[in-house]
């Protein structure tokens, strides 16, 4: 069992809690209301080398099953983001790793009507907090395109630290693309990352 999951966090109205089968019909049409919005920044199978297993996109049931048996087993925290009650979008904390590491690595996508309001800000916050505080991981790292301008704002309010370009380092969208590598660990926040928003944002919201 992991000691850190499962778990429900909270910051005025935005909510993170794990994901749940019965989430289906709400995940899916908020994910197909912003899909032209979304697949610029989608993870993508690349194709089977010759010979090779072909993989196919999974269903939503078998990505919860997926996540919640990896969530199980210490390795990911799976969350859906919910604000003012609904579902508003997701975030997953993976790659979870303990021993000389103690690292693991954010990604996340939101409701393009909520995008703006500090959502997504304070949802890392509270995730980052949880990996930090109670889980006792000591780094963790978003990797992010440089063309995507909106999920670099979520890190950039936040305060974590540029680490440079990951070249063709993940198969988005159709192809293999840079990322860029924004990171932090505990000791840079030990005031806690919600607290810290929570200074930072009135300024932050204005830009």
């Amino acid at each position: 069992m992991n000691a850190g999951w499962p778990v429900q966090l909270a910051d005025g109205d935005t909510v993170l809690r794990p994901i749940r089968l019965r989430d289906q019909s709400e995940w899916r049409e908020v994910n197909q209301r912003n899909r032209d919005w979304l697949r610029p920044w989608e993870a993508t199978i690349p194709p089977a080398p010759p010979g090779g297993p072909v993989t196919h996109r999974p269903t939503y049931r078998q990505m919860v099953r997926h996540l919640r048996r990896e969530a199980r087993a210490g390795r990911m925290l799976p969350f859906v983001i919910e604000h003012q009650g609904r579902l508003a979008g997701q975030l997953t904390v993976a790659g979870i790793t303990w021993g000389s590491m103690c690292s693991g690595h954010i990604g996340y996508w939101v409701d393009r009507a909520v995008a703006g309001r500090g959502v997504m800000p304070t949802a890392v916050a509270l995730a980052v907090d949880h990996c930090f505080r109670n889980l006792g991981l000591h780094r963790i790292e978003v990797c992010i395109r440089p063309e995507n301008a909106p999920s670099r704002r979520v890190v950039e309010k936040l305060g974590f630290r540029s680490e440079g370009m990951r070249p063709r380092y993940l198969h988005i969208d159709g192809d293999w693309r840079d990322h860029l590598v924004f990171a932090l660990t505990a000791e840079e926040v030990p005031e806690g990352m919600v607290t810290r928003w929570h200074r930072v944002r009135p300024r932050a919201t204005r830009k």
